[in-house]
């Protein structure tokens, strides 16, 4: 008997069954070279950041001619095909889409932000921020943990080149650079207990 779900045999999925199981619509998921991880639900922390970074992000946005999207919105990643579904995006100017298999597909974000679950964490850290960071329009890229204070900001520099800054305190900010505005820890972790 397996000790765990990562002990069981897991089946090889074409992506034409991906897509047959995105189109059900029951859930969100996402195509990991013949895995398919299944990226509805998760914890009350994860749904309050994410909740949080959205709200806040909007209104921070408002009238800039930015618009911050949730984590329904797919965003394009030719490194990691066909796409993957950040926990929020925002794109400035005109939005991009291609159509993948019947769905509206991002493909400029200026800002991606994943927030980490146990199952994806090392996803989010890796393979996701490569692929995101892959993209031309990519400016940020956040990392925000869930089980304590604490937010990782890769930012684009001129060259080309990622500068990462980590941030733990909750009285502090992130600055978005590429956006003009910050946001403070105490407004992501708004109503979160990390106790």
């Amino acid at each position: 008997m397996a000790a765990s779900l990562r002990d069981l045999p897991r089946p090889y999925y074409r992506l034409e069954e991906y897509f047959a199981l995105e189109q059900a619509g029951e859930a969100r998921y996402e195509y990991w070279d013949g895995n398919v991880l299944c990226m509805s639900g998760g914890s009350r922390e994860h749904a309050t950041i994410c909740s949080n970074v959205h709200f806040r992000l909007s209104q921070k946005l408002e009238a800039t001619g930015c618009r911050a999207y949730t984590g329904e919105m797919q965003i394009k990643t030719p490194l990691l095909p066909p796409y993957r579904y950040p926990d929020a995006s925002v794109v400035c100017g005109k939005p991009v889409f291609d159509k993948v298999e019947g769905f509206d597909v991002l493909v400029n974000p200026l800002l991606v932000v994943e927030v980490l679950s146990p199952g994806t964490a090392h996803l989010d850290r890796k393979e996701k921020r490569e692929a995101y960071q892959a993209l031309a329009s990519l400016q940020e890229y956040l990392i925000i943990s869930q089980d304590a204070p604490h937010v990782t900001q890769y930012v684009r520099q001129p060259d080309g080149q990622w500068l990462r800054q980590d941030v733990g305190d909750l009285a502090s900010a992130i600055n978005l650079t590429s956006l003009g505005c910050s946001l403070p820890l105490r407004e992501i972790y708004e109503d979160v207990d990390f106790n």
